[in-house]
């Protein structure tokens, strides 16, 4: 195995990264028609995604240094997902290139009830990630860490790596930010694994993203209250947020503060890569200094600009007097559906 670009050790020893986020990005093939399915397309467009990505592309794009850590195959949809993270202006200099596994693949799938994806991800090179991932330097100068709950469900190397840097925290020092990002269909065979695996991760990371809709799917907490009292949230230096889908979002914080900010009216394209948006606006309040509230008006901001196109990163820019404003403004929601 290579590092990725700019990088043949695979160590990542630059300094300095404001956030290293850790996980799997795909290939991406898209229909060129959203009106008819899969089945009936004739032509793809090729692009890069994952949740982890995703989160680092539009901290980037926001004016915030950004890795991603993971490992792609050595082959030209590799090679294509190491050009355009880079091209993005993410640091993928720790990213190891496996010459056995190939890079994975997901097919998003237009339907009445929106967009569906399909995976091919099963025996990728990310798949093979393990616990060695969490002595690379990199890790050790970021201020944040994030990663999701996508990870552990690719392997048991995957589910370690995770463990270790959320869990037993092998990386002192950064602050650890999780998404619960629940994939029913990446734990098909073991279905009864996610919840307790999802809660011990949930429970144990300083800051937390997850869909009221999903907590209930996983715990039966029908409240973000309940998903709250749940998560103990009130343990010192942790935050919680809780999206509810077209209703808003809300902060709990270590201290018991409390913030909710309200979804504006959205206009909706697709759903893919909203969820990925709202955690990235949210992180960048936090590298900011800024009050949950405007972290949580930065997250409908910047998933607002990702529901109106069908990419998986959204178009943001800085807007002027304002150190971090996503565009489109004019639409917002905490968004939902698949995103990685």
């Amino acid at each position: 195995m290579r590092g990725g670009a700019g990088d043949d050790t695979g160590t990542g020893a630059g300094t300095g990264t404001d956030v290293v986020c850790i996980g799997e990005t795909m290939a991406v093939l898209s229909p060129a028609d959203a009106a008819r399915p899969l089945a009936h397309q004739t032509t793809l467009a090729l692009s890069v995604g994952g949740a982890e990505s995703n989160v680092a592309c539009t901290l980037a794009a926001l004016g915030h240094r950004a890795a991603w850590l993971g490992r792609v195959g050595d082959d030209p949809l590799g090679r294509r997902v190491l050009d355009e993270l880079a091209d993005r202006g993410v640091d993928v200099s720790a990213v190891r290139t496996d010459p056995d596994r190939p890079t994975g693949v997901y097919f998003k799938d237009p339907g009445p009830a929106g967009t569906g994806v399909h995976y091919y991800r099963r025996g990728s090179a990310a798949s093979a990630m393990g616990p060695d991932l969490a002595a690379l330097p990199l890790l050790r100068h970021a201020r944040i860490l994030h990663l999701s709950g996508i990870t552990p469900a690719l392997s048991d190397g995957c589910a370690e790596l995770v463990d270790r840097l959320v869990v037993r925290r092998a990386v002192p020092g950064p602050l650890v930010s999780f998404d619960v990002n629940h994939r029913p269909s990446l734990w098909r065979g073991r279905p009864t694994d996610a919840a307790p695996v999802l809660l011990e991760l949930a429970r144990a990371a300083d800051l937390v993203f997850v869909g009221r809709d999903e907590a209930e799917t996983l715990w039966g907490t029908r409240t973000p209250a309940a998903v709250r009292d749940l998560l103990g949230s009130r343990d010192p230096g942790r935050t919680l947020v809780v999206k509810d889908d077209g209703y808003g979002a809300t902060a709990y914080g270590a201290d018991g503060t409390e913030a909710f900010v309200p979804a504006p009216a959205a206009r909706i394209v697709e759903r893919v890569g909203a969820g990925d948006a709202f955690a990235a606006g949210y992180l960048a309040a936090v590298l900011e200094g800024r009050t949950s509230e405007a972290g949580l008006r930065l997250g409908h901001l910047a998933a607002a600009a990702a529901l109106a196109t069908r990419e998986d990163v959204p178009a943001v820019h800085l807007a002027p007097g304002c150190q971090t404003s996503p565009v489109p403004s004019d639409h917002g929601s905490t968004g939902g559906g698949p995103h990685g």
